[in-house]
């Protein structure tokens, strides 16, 4: 069995050596400093120790300040002050500062044992609480996410290990797989989750506006900025920045929020000044973007700081075993959204629901199950329309026609030309853009256009 180490800083010599000779006779390996400069040596050269004994009163850099250094670097050994001038204002400091115990000297040998003791159960006690919690609060989140495959379950553990550090995440993905919930899951299940979370969809903002939005700016950086303007950034402070469809971050700004990513700090639009930003960024992409650095779209540089920690969600097309479970919980939600009471849906219809693709992954399904519930007169959905409430094949063009005005034909038309061509390419969205000849922001912004109405 290893044995557990033991660290103890004091400057006298007798002190050192008895508290080694009692230490290692209870089977405890110990290294001793006279100071707290070779303590830190120790510290970072030794690894990690069991136990830290430092007294108060120590040449130059007294014990308070060692425990505050060592705290602040994440060290998380048992500490256990001691001094022979102690008083009560020093012992508050003393555990304040990050202290498990305090114990005045002369030191009674079993009695420093037992309060090790006692502290080492404390510490393992607090650290299992604290697991206990992160996970609880992490299973609390995952009530929003319905899933049953290896799959998703595969998502999950990502995002619950991405939950516990600072690390950048980038999450990809077909539109509709659910991107931004996972990244709300890492953020609330974080030790960040009582900060913001600043949500910002990069395809929505015009090019023209993107930098001002993202940096924000000071008043009189360009004509119309008569006041200072916090930016989107800055408000994610000490919180989570969830940067979505990241492909469309135009190429002339990727540079600026780089040096985000590396300095976190920005530069407001007119300042003089930087200044320091702590936040956690959550990036996600529907686009290709290992295909878009290769064709020189999207920075190499920006792609290899925001993939530090990859989640990938697959499609709904490829796990399909969920829709029974999706739509169960649909219903659900829109039985108490729209005052309904449906059960379930027809035998029928699941078995064709289980045969479509599903190009808008939950989304279209989601869309699908809550036009349903509203076009529903029994407790069971009989009929569900995949193609979105248009008309069939087997209704005539002409009579199609003329029930529309040239402007919704127009668009019902190019609506159905979007569809194939997305469904053709996958729900690739850069592919069905070439298809249809159109940008891919073009191509974006009709999307939402649709989605909104």
């Amino acid at each position: 069995m290893t044995k557990q180490k033991i660290l103890v800083v004091d400057d006298e010599k007798g002190i050192r050596e008895s508290l080694t000779i009692i230490l290692e006779m209870e089977g405890y390996e110990v290294l001793s400093a006279a100071g707290t400069d070779r303590a830190l040596e120790l510290v970072q050269q030794s690894g990690r120790f069991d136990f830290i004994i430092c007294d108060i009163r120590l040449p130059g850099r007294n014990g308070i300040g060692f425990l505050k250094e060592i705290r602040e670097k994440g060290v998380s050994s048992v500490v256990i002050m001691i001094s022979a001038y102690g008083t009560i204002e020093t012992s508050i400091e003393a555990i304040k500062t990050g202290a498990d115990d305090y114990i005045n000297k002369p030191i009674n040998s079993e009695e420093l044992i037992l309060r090790m003791r006692m502290a080492k159960e404390r510490k393992e006690l607090q650290i299992e609480n604290k697991n206990l919690k992160k996970e609880l609060g992490f299973m609390g989140e995952l009530k929003q996410i319905v899933y049953s495959s290896d799959l998703m379950k595969g998502v999950l553990e990502l995002s619950m290990k991405a939950a516990e550090f600072k690390t950048t995440v980038l999450i990809t993905g077909e539109s509709g797989t659910g991107k931004e919930l996972i990244a709300r899951s890492i953020h609330n299940s974080s030790s960040r989750r009582d900060s913001p979370f600043v949500a910002v969809n990069c395809a929505a903002i015009p090019e023209t506006l993107m930098e001002s939005e993202l940096f924000g700016y000071v008043k009189g950086a360009f004509s119309g900025a008569i006041t200072d303007k916090t930016g989107l950034i800055e408000e994610a402070a000490e919180g989570t920045l969830f940067l979505d469809e990241i492909g469309e971050i135009p190429l002339s700004l990727q540079p600026k929020l780089l040096r985000v990513l590396q300095e976190q700090e920005i530069r407001r639009l007119g300042d003089t000044k930087t200044k320091n930003v702590d936040m956690r960024v959550i990036a996600a992409t529907s686009l290709d973007i290992v295909q878009a650095a290769k064709e020189g779209s999207f920075r190499d540089d920006l792609f290899y700081r925001l993939n530090v920690f990859p989640i990938h969600i697959p499609p709904l097309r490829e796990r399909k075993d969920e829709i029974p479970l999706l739509v169960s919980h649909f219903i659900t939600k829109y039985n108490q959204k729209l005052s309904r009471s449906v059960k379930d849906v027809a035998p029928e219809v699941m078995a064709g629901m289980m045969q479509h693709e599903w190009s808008g992954n939950i989304r279209e399904l989601e869309n699908v199950i809550e036009r349903a519930m509203i076009l529903s007169d029994t407790d069971y959905i009989a009929n569900i329309d995949l193609m979105n409430g248009e008309k069939k094949d087997n209704i005539k063009i002409d009579t199609w026609l003329s029930s529309l005005s040239f402007e919704e034909a127009k668009q019902k038309i190019e609506r159905k030309y979007i569809e194939r061509a997305l469904t053709e390419t996958g729900g690739n969205r850069t592919k069905a853009a070439k298809i249809l000849g159109i940008s891919r922001r073009s191509l974006i912004y009709k999307l939402k256009d649709y989605r909104e109405h």
